[in-house]
């Protein structure tokens, strides 16, 4: 019998366009939604926390509330209103978003149990490196000869709190926190946007862990304190890196590309 593939568009914002893509459309925050979106501030959930979870906030509810009813060999994923999966590891910019959005199985990911975002490298120019990370450069003079090439550690530093990562870390429990640390002090990409493809009983495992986390972190961050672009989202950020180490570290994973399209800034 051919897998089921169930893939959850997150928004925190109606958006026409969206609607026609034949995506199974998910709510978040305080906007207003008509019905073709699932709605996360019902049953179990933080969608108060929005504002700093981001597409976690739904990610949450999904976990608490719909999980346990599906099939254990059925796919489920996530993307979001700006990116989305490719039903090919061949792009083709001139055929339209939703001819290339992923629907169905692709025979590539028999024998993987996971599926995650093809990384992006980090990088910065040598300006905002003496700007942001200052205290980096200090500790390693070395980055100024490779700034091309950062670690998760010193680019989280400069955009999201100096020391931030590694006090999140010491929350961490005990089987991930040196080789968490050591994932984020020694890579310079990761796979991006919170976005992942599995099965039911590796998501709940995940989820588990995650979360966990994120809470311990919230008695240390809080939320009144996290300002400006680089710290309100604070725990999405976390997430995002957390989620790289973690689904290479317990799952047979495959990196899938994906696409960047903002329906809310095209030319009419």
């Amino acid at each position: 019998m051919k897998k089921k593939l169930t893939i959850y568009c997150v928004t925190n914002k109606p958006i026409s366009e969206l609607e026609n893509l034949g995506l199974n459309l998910a709510g978040v925050g305080k906007n207003k939604f008509n019905d073709q979106y699932l709605l996360c501030n019902n049953g179990k959930n933080i969608n108060d926390r929005e504002k700093h979870y981001s597409e976690l906030t739904f990610h949450y509810w999904f976990w608490k509330n719909q999980l346990s009813s599906f099939e254990s060999d059925q796919w489920i994923g996530f993307c979001q209103k700006r990116r989305f999966w490719l039903n090919s590891k061949k792009k083709n910019i001139n055929e339209k978003l939703d001819n290339q959005i992923l629907k169905d199985i692709p025979s590539e990911w028999e024998g993987y149990n996971s599926i995650i975002c093809e990384p992006i490298q980090l990088k910065t120019k040598l300006t905002k490196l003496i700007k942001r990370g200052w205290r980096n450069l200090l500790n390693k003079p070395s980055l100024l000869f490779n700034y091309n090439s950062l670690s998760i550690k010193v680019h989280f530093d400069m955009h999201h709190g100096y020391g931030v990562i590694d006090e999140a870390i010491n929350l961490l429990k005990q089987d991930d926190r040196d080789e968490f640390r050591n994932y984020v002090y020694s890579k310079s990409s990761f796979n991006p946007h919170i976005m992942f493809i599995s099965n039911k009983d590796i998501m709940n495992k995940y989820f588990n862990d995650l979360f966990t986390w994120l809470f311990k972190c919230e008695k240390i961050f809080g939320f009144e304190t996290l300002k400006g672009y680089d710290q309100t989202r604070l725990y999405a950020y976390l997430s995002e890196r957390y989620l790289s180490f973690w689904f290479k570290k317990y799952t047979k994973y495959l990196q899938w590309p994906w696409t960047f399209f903002d329906f809310e800034n095209q030319n009419p």
